[in-house]
Formats: structure tokens, C-alpha cells, sequence
């Protein structure tokens, strides 16, 4: 690769930069004039476009091959909705899917859809996922693989249930009348959803989609669920989950959302000590001792069992200077306590936490209840006193302690979230978050046990569909240990690409908290968990004969049958004789249903294929790093030992245009319907799904990406860009066939030799980053192509060229083989974004027969013959001269200009020479990249220079071979005024007088 370097000895030239490749640096051709000469030099003075100026000039109009198509400037409104629908019918979007699942490929690429939730209508956030998944998909479809990527839809569960039932709650109706109307709501808000996807331009079968409430599906699911109990990783126990009184079900973590903003009553109470620890029993001044704790949720005091200490840390009892109370608290707490009891502490007695052991508390609300002192790694020393306050019903930490100590788990609530008779009458059907709260603090304050009462601002649990307070608290269910799974879901994770990398770390952080998984929901919308239990005994009657029995009947009848059916059909004979059970008429059906992550979670094992059914990607928002990506990650291991993806895409969250959360109250939600087709009495323009799709390609989508009318206007404009320049290309194709009139690119000019070989870099650095997920640098590297490459540089030097050489000649031909392969390359290269725009534009493209669409039609098209040794070095050793000649006269018309170029002998002058034959020229190609009147070649400046002359010097440095062959080259410029007058037909400054014709128009038009 070419390493180039300019010095200019008489000025610094701000035009200059440097590009990165390969194989080293060289030059970028950023020209360094003034915009204003840069339009004068393309299409002011010097252009062909100016021809109707003047008589003379008007006289030659129809002479010049002036771009001509019939692809529309812009569309906007109707029409631009009209040609979009219009293109997907035409360009068959919808069967595009099933004919490339037909045709042979070599290798597949498999994304597996995420479903999303069957409970409203269609959101950005959809689009953002959505859009981002098909990019990809048309990228590799394009490229000649076999995309499998079908959709879904996740279709039970709560908010279905209870956005179905609306103000007539479950009261009176059956399960099955329940599921009747959930099932009606769920396929209506998929058929929005799916029509949304399709209007988008998101490829896929539609009528080959699953539904997590599809018996085959279902079917899928239970095999995994019982492949996971024969394994004993599923269970049935009796111990604290996240409960919602809101929705009378169990949450699983994956359920709950952590508002920063909840507001608890935070207590300090003491619990008497009425046995002191043996080992302190003998130390001075403790007689009436208390222990005291800190909680935020003072509702837990009376199902106290015990208080916890940390074996490892240094405990003391101190005395309040202000009533002389002797409280025991952690030593290194001591001091926060004092500043919020308003009253120096002073120490009485120090000793390690493991002296605590033996020592018995009185419990401050139960009369006559004791409870002990026990040791837990558990206690921390940020907040509160270093004593916890241990409630085995109400905390997961808490029921660890009482599985080791064999404490009682009471459990005092009950699915409503009230104080059961177990409490007392004083508590009894109270609301435990409410005014059971305030009714316990009146008791502590009763028996002179609180000490302090606090606000605690911080975050807490609640319910992510009802959006209230969760609680804990211990109830029979069913249970997956994922306990014994994350060591094996780590090493899989290990073979696992995760973009961004920064996500892997949450991945792994929410699977360490998570302990057991809680996949049982007491509500009728969802999977049947397939167990019988015992009349009499109430014991659980599931096996390897029951599930698989169920399996079926879901597959052929759906999971209503589980309703539907008597006991002796899902409990036949031959299932009971095999379990060794009694008759059916002994059990009864379960009435818990299955977590809907665990419902989804299954979703490799029911549309994956059997081959080898892991994914090459899943794509989801962050939420699912706790979510989706993790079910699927923990029942995939459990069966298969390894993850069901290859690699995890995890992008941000759409926020409004200030970064604030999306909310109806603010009034700052996006509605994509509304994007594509405007917004009701005009309030905001029409823009069409290309827009959209542009918005989330441009969007940095591993952060938060924002969303609002600046930037879809400014999607917009820059889709108009690219439309004109694209309109620029077909334009200069006008009646020109590449199957017939492409010119060799061995004899064509060198500048489009090189924009080929800057193409095919372009492709390169594009397939890449498709390969990344990194649609937002393909928008980067098309408009530093479209700006820098194109309108910048190219498009400046050949429209003289184009317009007014014959249409027939070779440079004319030789331009319009090279434009060619840049209107194909771009076009194929924005199609994965804005398949309307390219397939609109492809139909208008030269080279191809009719009806042939640009999706069935392959990737960019370069060739390694593109790249000839010493081009790339001839073309930017030309442009470094040019860019000092253009230097030389800021703000002035190059056209105006001759220019002497000397070269001592050498590489560099070699390199001209194949620019320029002859010793001056104002044809050669040269001169067209000088852009000037005339250009004279040679080995010295000339002596007699006119006064006027301005010179210039500057060194390029010449490397090929891979630094084999290396030449810093001098070379000096000057530029002259130009004697000659503007041919008024080209309008380049090459005429012997101003009525005369140049002489290259003169041959032409003779």
C-alpha cells in the first residue's frame, strides 16, 4: 500500500489529510479551496450546465448531453406513501422471504426473533428492534445466504389477561371464558403489530409465524420442561418469593421493575437481651442491654425469628449519654447512630462478633416469644446498626438462615397482601405496605421498642405490569435451581459474542443474584404446569409418562384441553399404570400456570432447527440481559449444555430528542404510524417507512437512541442527498447499456480506474460493518463516499467529460462504466436500510432485465482487477500537484488557468507522464483532473515565466511494493492566466477567440 506524504514549501495546504488502510497511509484528496470555487470550478463558469447564458452559448444547448431520468428530485406526502406501497408490490417484498428459503445456498444465517408482547399496539421501540434485526437479514440474504428468521409473538401472561378482562376482573368466569378473551385481545394486537412490520419493509414469511400459545409450541415447551425435572431441576417447595398482592401471582425477578423513588418507613427498634452471650456473659455494665436494628420494612417485626450478626466484625455495647439506654450495635456504626439519635454514645464494652453466639433476644411486639442471636454472612455494615432483624417468611437471605438453623417459616400475609389471623386481632386483615405498617409502629412505640422512625427514600420492587409494591413472602411452588445451572451457563456464555462487550458483564452479574427461578403463576392465561395432585394426600403425581402425554394432547388440541378434558383422557390408563398411580378419579389438575419467560425461554427448542439449533444471533433491548437472553440461557444449558445463540446483540432504549423516558402524560411519545403516515390534521409531515428505517441505521443503538423531528428531518434530508446524487448517476446513464457498452477496465481513463478502486474499498469497510451490527458506520462511510469521493472530487473533474465529449467516445463511455458501478455499488450498499429507495432506483438502473429486482440480485459487484499496481499511486501523486495548484489561487475559477507541472526524472514523472503524453495538453487526462485551461508537463520550470506567475514547490512520497519500492519526489507548479477565451459550446476556457468553438467541439460537431 502507498504511503504518501506532501511537504509544500511555500504554504501549508489545509486540504490535506490522511487516510487510514491496510497496509499504511496515504493522501486524502480533501480539496482545500473555498466551497464557493469549488462550485465555480464544477458548475458555475466552467460547467456544461451553464450553456443557455448567452446566445452563442444557447445556440450549442442541444449539443450537450445534459443527465436526464425519470427518477423523481423528491417525494413527499401521498406520493411518496403511494410509491413506497407501490415499490413493495412491484418488487414483491412479501414473497421475498419464501423465494430466497427456495434458492441453494452454501451457508445460513439465523436470527432468532424475540418475541415481543401480544398486549398493544405497535411502538419505536418495536421499530428499533425490528428494523435493526431486518438490516442484518437483507444484508445476508444479499450476500447469498439463507436467511431463517421467523417472528413471534410472547402471548400469555398478566398484562394480556388483565388488559383483556379490563374493569370485569376474574370474578364469575371461568378459566377457560378467561382465556377465550385473552386469546381474542392477544391476536388483535398482533394483527397491529404484524401489519406495522410489514408496512416497515421487515422481511419474513407472515404467514408462517409462532405464537407462544400455539399448541405445537406449547407442546415444545412441556418437553423442555420435562426433560429440566427429569434432570431435578425443577421442584416443587414451600419458601419466600416476590409476591404481588396487585396480581395475586408470584414474580419472577424478571417480572419486577426497581423504582429509585419509593418512600418506606424505615425503624430503629431494640429487642431486650435476656440471655447474654456466654462469652461476654462475665464482662461489666451490660445488665439491660438491648439490641438494636434497623429495617425498612417494619411490617416483618412480628414473624421475627431471630436477629443476625456478623461473625467477623467487632460488635459493642454503648451507653446514650442522654437516658443512659445501653444498646448493642456494631462498633463501626457507632458513630452514624450517635449523629442520628442526637446523643454522644459512649462504649462500654468491645468484642468480636462471633462472642454474640448464645445470646437470646425478647421479641419486642409477641409476648413471652424469645429469639436467639445467629451468626450471617449476609449483614453488611453500609446502613442500618449491623444487627438484621430476620424474617424467614419475608426475606431470601432470611429463609437461607432458617434452612441452617431450622427456624420456623410463619408466614403472617396472604395473597391480597393483608395480616392474616396468624398475626393477631390486632393485625388481622390489615394491608401489610399500609396501615399494617402504621399499626406495627404504634405497637413497637407501645412497648417503648422504636427508638427512631426515619423516611427512606430508595429502591424497591414492584410488579413491571401493575406497577405497585411487590412484597416477599413463602408459598408453595414451583421452582427451577438455578443454582446448580450457572457454573455450566457461565462456560457457555464464554463461546458467546456479546455486543457491546460492556454487556456481558450485567449478563453475568443478574445470573450470579439469581439463586432459583420461580416458574409457577397462579393465574389461567398461560402453559398448564402438567401435575396432578393426590386428593387426599396432596402429593404431586408428575413423570416421564405424564408430561409426555400432555405434550400431545396440547399439540393436537392446544392447552385449553387441560380444561376441557375429563381427568381419564389426560390421565389415562396406560399413563397411571406406567406411574404406578391409583385411579384417575384420585387426582386433581393443578391450576398454576408457567412463568411466560419460561414460555419464551423455550422458544429455541420450537423454531430452531434440529441441525443445529443455535441462533448466529439473538437481538434484543438491555432489559433482556435479565429477561429473554438469560431464560433461553439457563433451559438451553440445562438440555443441551450450551447457549442457543452464537452471539448476543444488546442494544439501548428510545428516549425523546431530551433523553427522557417515553411517557403519554409528558406527551413526548413517538408513534411510528404516525412517522410514516403523519400525524392527524397535518401536525407533523409524512415520512415514510425509508425514514424510519434511516433513523434507526443512523442511531448509535448500543446506547440510548433518541428519537423526535429533528432527527427524522434530518433522516429526511439526508435521504434527499443521496436520492439527487443517485438521480446524478442514472442521470448520466442515459441510454447506456454496460452488458454492450462497458469499456475494459484496463483501457479505461485512470481516474475512473481509481474511483473503482476506491469502490471496491468502500464495499469492503461496509460488508464489515453489516458483519457488526454497525449499520450507524455504513451511514458514515456512504456520506464520507457520497461528500469526499463523489460530489467533492469525481463528479467535479468528468462532467466535462460526460456532457460534452460524443456520446459514443471512449473517456465518455470509459466515465459511464465507471458511474455505473458506482450508481450498482451504492445502491446495494444502502438497500439493507432503505430497500424502497434502492429497489425504486434499481428500476430505473441500466444493465438488467425487467423485473428483475435488486434483493434477488446479489451484493456489490467488485473485482481485485480494480486495483492495478501504480494507479492508486498515479492518481493521488496527481491529486497532491492539484491540490498545490488549487491552493495556489483561493477563490479564483481553475478553468482559467494554465498550469506547468515540472518533474525531475524519476517515479513521479513516470507516473504523470501515463496522465499526459504529450508535453501540454488541455484534453489530456491531466488536465481534467488539474481541472484547468491547459497543462504543460516537464522536467524544470521554464525560465521566461510570465511576471504574473505564481509558484509553488512540494514533495510526494511515492511507496509500492509494500515499502519495496519508495521515492520522495519533488515537484514544482506554476500557474499563469490563460490566453485562451471560453468555447462557448464546453464553456472551458480552450477557444481561440470568444465566438470561435474549441477545438475539440469543433471536431465533434463537424
Amino acid at each position: 500500500m502507498l504511503l504518501c506524504r506532501l511537504s509544500a514549501a511555500s504554504q501549508t495546504l489545509a486540504g490535506w489529510g490522511r487516510r487510514s488502510h491496510r497496509g499504511g497511509l496515504f493522501l486524502h484528496r480533501a480539496v482545500s479551496f473555498s466551497s464557493s470555487h469549488c462550485q465555480g470550478a464544477s458548475s458555475g463558469e466552467g460547467s456544461a450546465q451553464a450553456a443557455e447564458a448567452g446566445s452563442a452559448q444557447a445556440r450549442y444547448r442541444d449539443t450537450v448531453l445534459l443527465p436526464r431520468t425519470e427518477l423523481p428530485m423528491k417525494l413527499t406526502g401521498k406520493k411518496l406513501l403511494e410509491r413506497e406501497l407501490q415499490i413493495q408490490q412491484e418488487c414483491g417484498f412479501a414473497d421475498l422471504y419464501s423465494w430466497q428459503r427456495e434458492r441453494k445456498a452454501k451457508k445460513e444465517f439465523c436470527l432468532h426473533d424475540g418475541p415481543p408482547y401480544a398486549n398493544g399496539d405497535p411502538h419505536v421501540g418495536h421499530a428499533l428492534n425490528k428494523i435493526l434485526k431486518d438490516i442484518r437479514n437483507r444484508f445476508e440474504l444479499l450476500r447469498g445466504r439463507q436467511v431463517h428468521y421467523i417472528p413471534g409473538w410472547d402471548c400469555h401472561g398478566l398484562p394480556i389477561e388483565l388488559k383483556a378482562l379490563g374493569e370485569l376482573g376474574t370474578s364469575g368466569l371461568s378459566p377457560l371464558q378467561i382465556r377465550q378473551k385473552a386469546r381474542e385481545f392477544a391476536e388483535g394486537a398482533i394483527a397491529r403489530q404484524k401489519a406495522a412490520f410489514q408496512r416497515w419493509g421487515v422481511m419474513a414469511d407472515w404467514e408462517q409465524c409462532y405464537f407462544t400459545f400455539d399448541g405445537t409450541y406449547e407442546a415444545a415447551q412441556l418437553k423442555v420442561f420435562q426433560e429440566m425435572h427429569s434432570k431435578g431441576l425443577v421442584y416443587q417447595d414451600y419458601k419466600p418469593v416476590f409476591w404481588s398482592p396487585s396480581s395475586r401471582t408470584a414474580l419472577a425477578e424478571a417480572e419486577l421493575e426497581y423504582n429509585p423513588e419509593h418512600v418506606s418507613r424505615a425503624i430503629y427498634a431494640t429487642f431486650p437481651l435476656i440471655t447474654l452471650p456466654p462469652k461476654i456473659a462475665s464482662n461489666q455494665g451490660l445488665e439491660g442491654v438491648s439490641v438494636l436494628v434497623w429495617t425498612t420494612q417494619p411490617w416483618t417485626i412480628p414473624a421475627n425469628q431471630a436477629v443476625c450478626y456478623m461473625p467477623n466484625s467487632q460488635y459493642s455495647v454503648m451507653k446514650r449519654a442522654d437516658n443512659s439506654q445501653l444498646l448493642l450495635v456494631a462498633t463501626e456504626r457507632a458513630a452514624s447512630l450517635a449523629g442520628l439519635l442526637g446523643t454522644e454514645l459512649q462504649s462500654v464494652s468491645t468484642f468480636a462478633g462471633s462472642q454474640l453466639e448464645g445470646g437470646v433476644c425478647k421479641h419486642p411486639t409477641i409476648p413471652d416469644k424469645q429469639v436467639p442471636l445467629l451468626p450471617a454472612n449476609h449483614v453488611t455494615m453500609g446502613k442500618g446498626t449491623g444487627l438484621v432483624h430476620t424474617a424467614p417468611a419475608h426475606g431470601m437471605d432470611d429463609y437461607s438462615v432458617a434452612s441452617q438453623f431450622k427456624l420456623p417459616v410463619e408466614c403472617m400475609v396472604d395473597d391480597d397482601g393483608r395480616f392474616t389471623e396468624l398475626s393477631g386481632p390486632e393485625l388481622q386483615s390489615l394491608s401489610v405496605m399500609t396501615e399494617g405498617t402504621d399499626k406495627v409502629i404504634s405497637m413497637l412505640k407501645e412497648s417503648g421498642a422504636l427508638l427512631l422512625e426515619e423516611r427512606c427514600v430508595h429502591s424497591y420492587p414492584y410488579d413491571w405490569r401493575t406497577k405497585q409494591p411487590v412484597i416477599v413472602r413463602p408459598s408453595k411452588q414451583w421452582f427451577i435451581n438455578t443454582a446448580s445451572l450457572k457454573d455450566k451457563a457461565k462456560e457457555a456464555l464464554q463461546k458467546v459474542r456479546v455486543l457491546p462487550e460492556s454487556a456481558r458483564g450485567s449478563l453475568l452479574a443478574m445470573l450470579d443474584r439469581r439463586t432459583y427461578w420461580c416458574i409457577s403463576r397462579q393465574r389461567s392465561w398461560g402453559v398448564p404446569i402438567p401435575v396432578f395432585y393426590h386428593k387426599e394426600t396432596g402429593d404431586a403425581l408428575i413423570n416421564k409418562y405424564t408430561v409426555p402425554h400432555i405434550a400431545t394432547l396440547f399439540k393436537e388440541k392446544g392447552s385449553d384441553c387441560w380444561w376441557e378434558l375429563p381427568m381419564e383422557t389426560l390421565l389415562p390408563p396406560e399413563v397411571l399404570k406406567k406411574s404406578k398411580a391409583g385411579p384417575a378419579s384420585d387426582y386433581l389438575r393443578g391450576d398454576d400456570v408457567l412463568d411466560i419467560w419460561f414460555d419464551s425461554g423455550a422458544s429455541w427448542a420450537a423454531v430452531l432447527e434440529e441441525s443445529d439449533s443455535r441462533a448466529d444471533a439473538y437481538v434484543e433491548g438491555k432489559d433482556q440481559l435479565g429477561g429473554w437472553f438469560q431464560s433461553s440461557l439457563l433451559t438451553s444449558v440445562a438440555v443441551r449444555n450450551k447457549a442457543p445463540y452464537k452471539s448476543l446483540v444488546v442494544h439501548g432504549f428510545v428516549v425523546s430528542e431530551k433523553g427522557e423516558k417515553m411517557s403519554k402524560s409528558v406527551g413526548n411519545v413517538v408513534d411510528p404510524e404516525e412517522v410514516i403516515n403523519g400525524g392527524k390534521g397535518n401536525s407533523s409531515p409524512a415520512y415514510g417507512a425509508d425514514v424510519l428505517r434511516w433513523w434507526v441505521a443512523e442511531s448509535n443503538v448500543f446506547s440510548e437512541v433518541q428519537i423526535g423531528p429533528n432527527a427524522l428531518n434530518s433522516a429526511q434530508d439526508s435521504i434527499n442527498k443521496l436520492r439527487n446524487t443517485l438521480r446524478f448517476l442514472l442521470g448520466n446513464l442515459q441510454g447506456f447499456d454496460p452488458r454492450l457498452q462497458a469499456v475494459d477496465p484496463k483501457q479505461m481513463h485512470y481516474i475512473d480506474q481509481y474511483m473503482l478502486h476506491l469502490l471496491r474499498e468502500y464495499s469492503m469497510k461496509v460488508t464489515d460493518a453489516y458483519s457488526e451490527f454497525d449499520a450507524s458506520r455504513v451511514i458514515r462511510l456512504l456520506q464520507a463516499f457520497i461528500t469526499k469521493e463523489l460530489s467533492s472530487f469525481y463528479f467535479s473533474i468528468i462532467k466535462d467529460r460526460l456532457y460534452c465529449d460524443p456520446e459514443d467516445s471512449l473517456g465518455r463511455r470509459s466515465c459511464q462504466t465507471a458511474l455505473e458501478e458506482i450508481l450498482d455499488g451504492v445502491t446495494r450498499s444502502i438497500a439493507p436500510v432503505l430497500p424502497h429507495l434502492a429497489e425504486e432506483v434499481y428500476l430505473h438502473a441500466p444493465g438488467h432485465d425487467e423485473g428483475e429486482t435488486l434483493f434477488r440480485s446479489g451484493w456489490i459487484k467488485s473485482s481485485s482487477v480494480w486495483r492495478r499496481p501504480g494507479l492508486e499511486e498515479a492518481v493521488e501523486g496527481a491529486c497532491a500537484i492539484r491540490d498545490s495548484f488549487l491552493s495556489s489561487i483561493p477563490g479564483k475559477n481553475a478553468t482559467q488557468y494554465d498550469l506547468t507541472v515540472a518533474i525531475e526524472p524519476g517515479l513521479l514523472f513516470e507516473l504523470m507522464e501515463s496522465l499526459q503524453e504529450e508535453p501540454t495538453s488541455t484534453t489530456s487526462q491531466l488536465a481534467e483532473l488539474m481541472m484547468a485551461a491547459r497543462v504543460s508537463l516537464t522536467s524544470e520550470l521554464p525560465r521566461d515565466l510570465q511576471p504574473d506567475a505564481l509558484v509553488n514547490h512540494g514533495t510526494f512520497l511515492i511507496n509500492l511494493e509494500g515499502g519495496v519500492i519508495r521515492e520522495d519526489s519533488g515537484y514544482s507548479i506554476a500557474v499563469t492566466p490563460t490566453s485562451a477565451a471560453r468555447c462557448p459550446r464546453c464553456r472551458r476556457y480552450t477557444s481561440e477567440s470568444a465566438d470561435c468553438l474549441c477545438p475539440r467541439c469543433q471536431n465533434l460537431l463537424s
